[in-house]
């Protein structure tokens, strides 16, 4: 079983949600942190990664703190199971796109699909998350 790290930053405490459902799916192995919580110095530790960031001003990665721990990891994420999530407000999404495009622009493939939701995540969404969680065992 995997050991996995679900990241995440949450200003409304939406993608916050959301990283908690992953973090019950993918198990007892997962551990999950603020951003700003995270050490740089141990994703060696990890085999897995579920990265969770909101939509931000013209639909972006938050740049204060999350845009550049995802920066500065990036590099060591090729070769391991990574999933993306988050919530938005408004847009259609774009965000996730590029964020996606980024990873692959990076080498990193993705286990699994994006999940996304407009404001606070529903049950249809948590399980979403759940199941992005799961997929990275």
């Amino acid at each position: 079983m995997s050991k996995t790290a679900v990241v995440y930053w949450s200003m409304t405490g939406n993608t916050e949600s959301m990283a908690k459902a992953v973090a019950e799916g993918a198990g007892a192995n997962a551990e999950l942190f603020n951003v700003s919580d995270f050490d740089k110095s141990r994703v060696d530790e990890f085999d897995a990664f579920a990265l969770g960031c909101p939509a931000m001003g013209d639909e972006v990665l938050e740049d204060g703190e999350f845009e550049p721990f995802f920066e500065a990891v990036k590099d060591k994420l090729a070769g391991k199971k990574v999933a993306l999530f988050g919530s938005y407000g408004w847009g259609d999404g774009q965000w996730m796109r590029d964020w996606e495009k980024s990873c692959n622009d990076a080498g990193i493939t993705l286990a699994t699909s994006s999940v996304i939701c407009n404001d606070a995540p529903g049950e249809d969404e948590l399980e979403q998350c759940r199941a992005l969680g799961a997929s990275l065992n």
